[in-house]
């Protein structure tokens, strides 16, 4: 099934995780419906202005893989409203900064966050979509403290 022209709903609910655990990341009726306008509003720009392939390393989560991982409780992937982009080691040529400012700097979202990495590149970069309220447009920059993840505002280097 597809969820826009370059992306298939395979491509965002695939999981070794899920596979390994017998894990079920089958999205629910309403977070299919999130996860199409999510692909339409952010994923299908950013595959059209780059023109390659773009590459998520974590789309949909379940519930209960989501829980299976402590992942946030209140993650937006769990809803089908957002995917982390990974383009480094790519040999398209787009960086994690690429993708990070042409979302920042062109795109409407609700959550854009800097996740890990350096002050140079992000290790990827998670973006988010609310098919449901305004976009706060809201850009955060992750950090590992002591193995646990701390959000901050982010500021332009």
């Amino acid at each position: 099934m597809r969820l826009s022209e370059h992306l298939s709903l395979a491509e965002v609910i695939i999981s070794d995780t899920a596979k390994r655990n017998g894990i079920s990341n089958i999205p629910t009726a309403e977070h299919l419906e999130s996860l199409k306008i999510l692909a339409e509003e952010i994923f299908e720009p950013i595959r059209i202005y780059f023109n390659v392939p773009i590459y998520i390393s974590s789309g949909y989560r379940s519930l209960e893989l989501n829980t299976f991982i402590h992942g946030s409780e209140s993650s937006q992937h769990c809803r089908g409203e957002a995917i982390d982009i990974d383009m480094d080691g790519s040999d398209d040529g787009v960086t994690n900064v690429d993708v990070f400012y042409h979302i920042k700097d062109i795109l409407s979202f609700d959550q854009l966050i800097w996740e890990g990495g350096t002050d140079i590149s992000p290790d990827w970069v998670h973006v988010s979509y609310n098919p449901f309220k305004e976009q706060r447009n809201q850009i955060l920059r992750m950090v590992k403290v002591n193995g646990k993840p701390i959000y901050s505002p982010y500021k332009s280097l």
